[in-house]
């Protein structure tokens, strides 16, 4: 299947699900980033006037606020922009705070930036009977590098059996601006932060093993952990069987 090929399937692929739950319209969140980028020009594909990108600033980055603008306006993709600094900071103010290494607690704040965008993503979703469309791909799901009920709090994820290489080769044959190719992979969740840097390893690294299984021995002890780590995220809650 060429590129061309798999953006026609995903797009009618994205457009059976709208439908077939009997909703009309896609939301998605604009990052500013790869992924989402790809996701909103799909979905406006699927839905052209039944969509609304969502740009939610959180102590972002303004580049990654302008990048998301971007590609908005050269696709016409229809956006609000919703900021969440002060809901951010009014919850933190209101929930106990614990005791905690820092890296702990700089993880829980980050992991609460993503369920916000989730709540603001499903309030205006829930409006306008419309799903809400997740960018997650085939190798950060797999190793669970997303936010249990944030970022991973979505109705379909049409990029979800596309490893990243794969998700980039689609950026260039939708015409995604190319700085949005290639800056570094990041999730914005803190100043400097990146997807690589945090998971301690390369997309091309984890690629090539999902992909081909193969890898160093150290790198697949990292990667095979992980995985086994984030199977709770991939999973319904269990049930206890009584």
């Amino acid at each position: 299947m060429n590129t061309g090929q798999l953006a026609d399937k995903l797009v009618s692929w994205i457009r059976d699900k709208i439908l077939a739950a009997g909703c009309s319209g896609v939301v998605v969140g604009m990052s500013g980033g790869l992924d989402s980028s790809v996701l909103a020009v799909l979905c406006h594909r699927a839905f052209p006037q039944s969509i609304l990108g969502l740009i939610m600033p959180c102590y972002s980055s303004r580049e990654d606020e302008e990048h998301a603008e971007a590609v908005a306006s050269q696709f016409s993709i229809p956006t609000k922009i919703v900021n969440l600094d002060n809901v951010f900071d009014a919850l933190l103010k209101v929930v106990p705070d614990e005791k905690v290494e820092s890296t702990v607690s700089q993880l829980a704040r980050a992991n609460l930036k993503a369920r916000l965008r989730m709540l603001t993503l499903y309030y205006l979703a829930n409006q306008l009977r419309y799903m809400v469309a997740g960018a997650g791909n085939r190798s950060e799901l797999s190793v669970g590098y997303f936010t249990k009920y944030g970022d991973g709090g979505v109705d379909i994820l049409p990029l979800g059996n596309l490893v990243k290489g794969e998700v980039r080769e689609l950026a260039r044959f939708l015409s995604i601006p190319q700085q949005i190719i290639d800056k570094p992979p990041s999730a914005g969740l803190w100043q400097g932060q990146t997807d690589e840097n945090e998971m301690g390893f390369s997309y091309e690294e984890l690629d090539c093993y999902l992909l081909t299984g193969e890898a160093s021995d150290e790198l697949r002890d990292k990667i095979e952990s992980m995985i086994a780590a984030g199977d709770h995220k991939r999973l319904p809650p269990p049930v206890a069987n009584l």
